[in-house]
């Protein structure tokens, strides 16, 4: 078995072809426009691209992703897109605080991610949730998170 790649952080269409040669799994759409260049990307490589829509449930102006409420609506689009398949959610909590600071963000990504599972949108799995980093990767757990992201526990702290 390989080694999945997933991309993480803002992606900015005009590295969408990049992106799509190298990753497995975008974490982070959080647009159509960007849906749409990434589908046209996977259809001139010959692929399907799975996607994460990024939820920005601090409601944070500073961070990317969309709404909680705006989440079905970009899910249908992005469905609607041939070669993306829609698998979950991902959100990101506050860069500094206690862990304990990220369990409403993660609650509010959940309730997301419950609402469009029981939504069963054609096209959208809701099988995966990315939440937590290092330093809440326990209160992600215990809110729902199926996936994690570690680098600083597993690589230390960037130079």
């Amino acid at each position: 078995r390989r080694a999945r790649w997933h991309f993480i952080g803002h992606l900015q269409t005009n590295k969408a072809k990049r992106a799509v040669e190298i990753f497995d799994l975008i974490e982070t759409v959080d647009s159509i426009a960007l849906g749409r260049e990434l589908d046209k990307r996977a259809a001139a490589a010959g692929r399907t691209m799975e996607v994460l829509i990024e939820i920005n449930s601090g409601r944070e102006p500073q961070k990317a992703g969309v709404l909680p409420e705006e989440a079905a609506s970009l899910a249908r689009e992005l469905a609607a897109l041939p070669r993306l398949r829609v698998l979950g959610l991902m959100t990101m909590g506050p860069f500094e605080g206690a862990p304990e600071d990220s369990r409403p963000y993660f609650q509010e990504t959940r309730r997301v991610f419950d609402a469009l599972k029981q939504a069963a949108i054609p096209g959208v799995e809701m099988r995966s949730l990315s939440m937590g980093m290092s330093h809440s990767w326990r209160v992600a757990v215990a809110e729902g998170a199926n996936l994690i992201r570690l680098g600083t526990a597993l690589f230390g702290p960037r130079p």
